[in-house]
């Protein structure tokens, strides 16, 4: 696979495309973004705009520079520059599939072909290439530009290279990439994600609490050790000397299973709107601009406080393969 990278390719340019920009920019990387609506182009450079003074200050990389980013509405020039391509369409299948085909059949060999979706199998993007063994799924995390975590799923055509050099590229990028060892839709973290956020739903089309006391419900507590314990690791502490074995026991599934849902709840216009009224006053009228700001600070002053307080994380959940 192509190494080193130098020029990176981003088909897309909404909100997952301009972090990725902003993050590849920042790491001394040429960025081309390619999108097919032209107007486009000024989102892109306004959100790199917005997180350009929150990566000056983590510190950027020698030859980070914002000139480096070039916008095309053409797919085969963006592409013929390509040394690693990250495609951020819609997460729609069908629309997903058509643009890998076409990047596929305008790029050499030996270019990785990475997709952002949150959740769609990586052997369906595939199946219809010609070269599908350079196809994965490279997962971020918004703000991309901050979080650190990269899920790589591979298919069942995808070469061991490609997923090697995908995890060699995203911790160029000091990303923290995470291979998920089955493909299973939605991956691991958003998976994991959904069930939290459908059972708030649940809740608040109950009217038991509203948008407001859920996030402080999680922020206030299980969101702070989460951060840097995990749920797994959170329960094992909360055991004790005992371990997770006897957090399991306590909590045992007849007790557990009478305070969640695990199906999604129907989003029926009540719900949508009792869940869209109580952000939109958390929001009390400032600009979602604003909060972008305040949440990338708190990120980086959390990071901050953990790499400097916390033990140093494992490798990264990337298993031992042969070379």
């Amino acid at each position: 696979m192509r190494d080193p990278v130098n020029t990176v390719v981003l088909l897309g340019a909404g909100l997952i495309g301009s972090g990725w920009a902003a993050r590849c920019l920042a790491h001394g990387l040429d960025v081309v973004a390619w999108d097919p609506d032209p107007s486009a182009e000024a989102t892109l450079f306004a959100n790199v705009d917005n997180a350009w003074p929150i990566l000056e200050e983590v510190g950027l990389q020698s030859g980070a520079d914002r000139s480096r980013l070039k916008f095309e509405t053409s797919l085969e020039t963006a592409l013929s520059v390509a040394d690693y391509v990250q495609e951020n369409a819609p997460d729609d299948e069908a629309l997903k599939i058509r643009l890998l085909n076409q990047a596929d059949q305008l790029l050499p060999p030996d270019v990785v072909i990475a997709s952002s979706s949150s959740g769609i199998r990586p052997t369906l993007l595939q199946e219809k290439t010609q070269y599908p063994q350079r196809v994965m799924i490279g997962h971020p995390f918004n703000p991309v530009y901050l979080l650190p975590l990269v899920e790589i799923v591979g298919g069942q055509a995808t070469d061991e290279d490609a997923l090697r050099a995908g995890a060699a590229f995203y911790r160029s990028l000091a990303m923290r990439p995470l291979l998920a060892p089955v493909e299973i839709d939605g991956y691991i973290s958003d998976r994991l994600q959904q069930v939290l956020f459908h059972e708030a739903l649940y809740m608040i089309d109950a009217g038991i609490c509203t948008p407001a006391q859920i996030d402080a419900a999680i922020t206030g507590g299980p969101g702070l050790r989460w951060a840097f314990l995990g749920p797994m690791l959170t329960f094992h502490l909360a055991g004790g000397e005992g371990g997770i074995r006897h957090s399991m026991a306590h909590w045992a599934p007849e007790v557990a299973n009478r305070w969640t849902h695990l199906p999604a709840p129907d989003f029926t216009e009540k719900l949508v709107n009792a869940t869209a009224v109580g952000c939109e006053e958390i929001q009390a009228g400032r600009s979602i601009k604003e909060f972008e700001r305040r949440r990338d600070r708190c990120l980086v002053e959390i990071q901050r406080a953990l790499d400097e307080f916390w033990f140093p994380p494992n490798e990264d959940g990337w298993p031992d393969m042969p070379q």
